[in-house]
């Protein structure tokens, strides 16, 4: 319990204005009195520590209070806040040891953050709103035990803006290698917690995914991210001859416009179509979901022709998990994730600078299914 005791004598220090044999510096006729010995009951069991005295009576911890006889939530709340920022068993237990003085196992820490199970999957389950404005969709992949082997597990995410600009974690499920089925079935469970109507969704090139959306939201208007078509179409591309491609192929995502894309698009195939046959007609035959952000105006366009913000959350949980090889149970993987996502989203307050904007375009392309 030293670090404990040390932060003790470091608020008793602030209480009377100078350090311990620091006499030059003290300015109080108060003075340090001793110790007394208070045992706190954990759920770890007993801890004995020596709590500072001031001469005067004056002093009250804050760290301990004065009747407070337990440190267990204290002990769990910082368990659970050190999981949800990654950190690994064995050093959540030498944290513990080196604060509290106390032995914690890894099952122990285990059954502490299961405990955030059911809270966990309440949240799954809360009723949504009725309309969001954009839902943005990805999946990220995990290796999970399963049955005594390792396999890979795609954890789907959907992050919502809804009508007032702010973004919002819907869910996250853990399901087997991403697919569409798997989809489908994440759209009706929206739908069944209340999302009549998603005006834009946003997605990566899956094949079969526009579909399940058209299964379950016919209206809504579907984004195909430009960056994952990019990455798909360019992978094979000589390295000599990257750069100069790559400049065509911005002329025709960066088009003013659809028409003048197309003809990007056949100028580029002119160019680069003898080398590369299969990189126009690839987008060619996507077209009509790679497209979508061309009939909004820029503001609109920004906000929703690529997945970064999910990418960008992904990557925010990447950081937590990085230390994870393997998960031992999809469970365990879930509760990792749910903790990170909540610490991860205190920051999400506001709603987007330019919403003011993108709302009032969204009213005039979705005059019949905005309601304000």
């Amino acid at each position: 319990a030293a670090a404990l005791e040390g932060g003790l004598e470091a608020e008793l220090d602030e209480e009377l204005g100078y350090s311990k044999y620091d006499y030059r510096n003290k300015e109080t006729n108060n003075s340090r009195n001793g110790y007394s010995k208070k045992t706190m009951k954990t759920s770890f069991g007993d801890m004995d520590i020596d709590i500072p005295r001031d001469r005067n009576g004056d002093f009250e911890p804050k760290l301990i209070q004065k009747h407070q006889t337990t440190l267990s939530g204290d002990i769990e709340e910082k368990i659970i806040s050190m999981y949800a920022k990654g950190m690994t068993e064995n050093n959540i237990a030498a944290h513990i040891e080196e604060i509290y003085g106390l032995d914690v196992s890894d099952s122990t820490i285990s059954r502490v953050t299961d405990k955030i199970l059911p809270i966990a999957k309440e949240w799954q389950s809360r009723p949504l709103e009725e309309v969001y404005a954009v839902v943005f969709m990805d999946a990220i992949h995990y290796h999970v035990r399963y049955e005594g082997r390792i396999v890979k597990k795609a954890v789907y995410i959907a992050i919502g803006i809804n009508l007032d600009g702010r973004k919002d974690v819907l869910g996250m499920w853990v399901g087997e290698n991403e697919s569409a089925k798997f989809w489908l079935s994440v759209l009706n469970g929206l739908k069944n917690r209340g999302v009549n109507d998603i005006l834009i969704a946003c997605i990566d090139g899956l094949s079969g995914f526009t579909n399940a959306i058209e299964a379950v939201f016919p209206q809504t208007e579907i984004q195909q991210c430009i960056i994952h078509q990019i990455r798909n179409t360019t992978k094979y591309v000589s390295y000599k001859d990257i750069k100069a491609l790559m400049a065509d192929l911005k002329r025709v995502y960066a088009a003013i416009d659809e028409d003048t894309a197309l003809q990007e698009l056949e100028r580029f195939d002119e160019i680069w179509g003898g080398k590369y046959p299969k990189i126009a007609d690839n987008w060619r035959d996507k077209w009509v979901h790679l497209s979508t952000y061309f009939k909004y105006p820029q503001a609109v366009r920004t906000l929703i022709y690529t997945t970064n913000t999910i990418e960008g959350f992904n990557r925010q949980l990447r950081k937590v998990t990085k230390n994870k090889g393997v998960f031992p149970t999809d469970d365990s993987l879930f509760k990792m994730l749910y903790l990170a996502m909540m610490d991860i989203t205190k920051k999400w307050t506001g709603r987007r600078r330019d919403w003011g904007e993108i709302h009032s375009q969204l009213e005039i392309f979705f005059a019949d299914r905005i309601s304000y």
